[in-house]
């Protein structure tokens, strides 16, 4: 009865577990670029009580046990699973506005010199006081060859191509000068990146490094990209772990009353 007790209580930390994940998918689903997390669980150690034994042929019959006997001992989170499915894209009339259609990311920085660089899917870019291009947080947008991209003051009209490039032209003049071209990577493991908050995603040996590769990728000026949060299915995941949190405190509650039956059988 006492195993039951802690692996029940082992079901109830991970349904909580469960729940806190869904509750945050919930409160991305209009968060740019968020990529749904999946919770995955695994099962605890067993308490092995009888091992399975071979029967041999020159044995008689029953000498053999074909199946164990085991108590299972609950479940524990054994990892959160980024489901990199695209988006849709939603129109907008902001040019800075960009999304990726493909497996790539966006490599920003908080330094303007390149260094300290995260990864991104959040395209809705603006101009900083000197021309550069930033996130909403302030980092900076990096090109292909890892600098700045920066369009003058007064720029009277900015295209962005499908493969990244920015053009522009001065107030006064037709002719479209290139500001750079935005620098497009992809990871062979991307569910491998660490999530570092505020639309960011960080290198780690599970991600590998990141290949200047856009073939997969492409650039799509006046779009941004939602969240691939599908509500319904959200809601029906919340529904199914708080009736298995509820299964779990009814197994603690049994547990509880059989105890109480044992304590009591002296009187």
């Amino acid at each position: 009865m006492l195993c039951s007790l802690y692996t029940a209580a082992s079901g109830l930390a991970a349904q909580q577990f469960n729940i806190d994940t869904i509750a945050n998918n919930l409160a991305n689903v209009n968060t740019t670029g968020y990529k749904k997390v999946r919770p995955e669980f695994q099962d605890l150690l067993y308490l092995s009580l009888q091992e399975p034994v071979l029967q041999q042929e020159n044995q008689g019959a029953g000498a053999g046990t074909p199946l164990g006997l085991y108590v299972g001992l609950g479940a524990r989170p054994s990892g959160s699973q980024t489901i990199m499915r695209q988006g849709n894209l939603q129109k907008t009339e902001n040019p800075l506005d960009v999304a990726l259609s493909g497996s790539g990311f966006f490599a920003v920085s908080q330094e303007r010199d390149g260094n300290n660089r995260f990864y991104t899917r959040d395209g809705s870019f603006k101009h900083d006081a000197s021309g550069d291009i930033v996130t909403s947080d302030g980092c900076y947008v990096l090109s292909d060859n890892g600098n700045t991209i920066n369009i003058p003051t007064g720029a009277k009209e900015i295209s962005i191509a499908r493969d990244g490039t920015i053009t522009f032209t001065n107030s006064g003049d037709d002719d479209f000068q290139e500001a750079g071209k935005l620098g497009v990577v992809q990871f062979s493991n991307p569910v491998g990146l660490e999530r570092a908050g505020h639309n960011l995603y960080q290198v780690t040996e599970a991600s590998g490094n990141p290949q200047v590769n856009t073939a997969d990728s492409t650039v799509e000026q006046y779009y941004l990209e939602s969240s691939n949060i599908q509500v319904a299915d959200e809601i029906i995941n919340l529904i199914t772990a708080q009736r298995a949190y509820e299964l779990n405190s009814k197994a603690v509650q049994a547990s509880d009353e059989m105890l109480g039956i044992a304590n009591n059988l002296r009187r």
